[in-house]
């Protein structure tokens, strides 16, 4: 073939994303989802402060963004108490792991994660060479201890943990975070995932002022704050590290307007409050759902609760096929014994009540899938 050609590496990488998006399922169904309660999006939405604050911004949207997102780094770190010097701010956590993998990865160089966790970072991983060394879950939880060995056995660059966990919703206490730290090589990196860490209680999870050189933490305003859209996350670490990000991120990444949303919403805290509270009920209300169809909620710490469907002994991809064929969109982890589970994203009554009264039926029809 003539021509300019991609690089070798590129050419042995499959032209895929993470995930397929609703939108494109409804583009192969020719439907659209009446209830979308797969992709843990805040379906509560955004404080009224936020969305007012990025009306006024789209206004001004002739003008890039500021690349050093000046003001929400400060406002960020007045927050939390940190030296600003130690937050960087990025288009979500996404393209923050991407340029995390980016600074330490290599060609060849070991990763390590959870079988089944959260498949961005072994996209980017995979994309610059990475090889991923991946570790059981161990009762639905990431197994800290044998992430810190594996890490150990190959020298690990990098060690990614999701905690509160997707797809489980599951929690690690602060001590087995501190332990594993303990048990990591010197070269190893912890990439503390904490996308839903607003969902936890506060003392459940590391004080946000604890530093330590081998630990980063990425927060997000994707979930809690309900900004999906808007691609807005910051990791916290060692100056040294977050320093580094200069050499490599998109500093135009973050547009204007989302700038001034997170301003806002991270100034709206009671809105927040208000989202948690409404949560927090979502929450038992997809597990009376569960129980009423003979399914088990697992105790979550996110916006989103698995259902375990074993009990049923009918496979959940059939009932997660059967939900998407009635236009109910949820997800599922991917990798067994975890794929035994539903996981179904809070959202308003509305939605919950078409779940409520889709599942049946669709149990039925996953039954009798199964039974063929």
């Amino acid at each position: 073939m003539r021509g300019p050609q991609i690089t070798g590496l590129a050419a042995t990488l499959p032209s895929t994303v993470p995930f397929v998006g609703p939108e494109a399922q409804e583009r192969a169904s020719g439907r659209a989802f009446v209830a979308r309660l797969g992709a843990n999006e805040n379906a509560f939405g955004p404080s009224e402060a936020t969305l007012e604050a990025m009306r006024a911004a789209a206004a001004e949207v002739w003008k890039y963004g500021d690349p050093e997102n000046h003001d929400l780094k400060w406002a960020l770190a007045e927050f939390h108490h940190l030296a600003v010097d130690r937050i960087v701010v990025g288009e979500g956590i996404d393209a923050l792991l991407g340029d995390l993998v980016r600074l330490f990865v290599a060609p060849g160089d070991p990763v390590v994660t959870s079988a089944g966790a959260y498949p961005t970072f072994n996209y980017h991983a995979t994309g610059f060479g990475g090889v991923i060394n991946f570790v059981p879950y161990r009762n639905d939880h990431e197994d800290w201890e044998g992430l810190a060995e594996k890490a150990k056995s190959v020298g690990a660059k990098l060690v990614y943990l999701a905690n509160p966990d997707n797809p489980m919703g599951t929690l690690l206490p602060p001590a087995a975070i501190i332990q594993m730290l303990e048990h990591l090589p010197d070269q190893t990196l912890l990439i503390l995932d904490e996308a839903y860490g607003e969902f936890a209680s506060s003392d459940h999870l590391l004080p946000m002022d604890f530093e330590h050189p081998n630990l980063i933490r990425m927060r997000t305003f994707s979930k809690a704050y309900g900004m999906a859209g808007a691609r807005v996350g910051y990791a916290v670490g060692p100056a040294q590290i977050i320093g580094a990000f200069d050499k490599i991120r998109n500093h135009f990444g973050v547009n204007l307007v989302a700038q001034r949303g997170a301003l806002a919403a991270l100034k709206d805290q009671d809105h927040l409050q208000a989202v948690l509270h409404k949560n927090a009920a979502a929450k038992d209300r997809i597990a009376q759902i569960g129980q009423q169809n003979n399914l088990l909620a697992l105790p979550s710490a996110t916006n989103f609760v698995c259902l375990d469907c074993s009990g049923l002994g009918v496979d959940a991809a059939q009932i997660l096929s059967a939900l998407s064929d009635v236009g109910i969109f949820i997800r599922m982890p991917f990798v067994a014994p975890q794929n035994r589970c539903l996981r179904i994203s809070t959202g308003p009554d509305a939605a919950l009540d078409l779940l409520g009264a889709a599942l049946p039926d669709a149990i039925k029809v996953a039954t009798a899938r199964t039974q063929k």
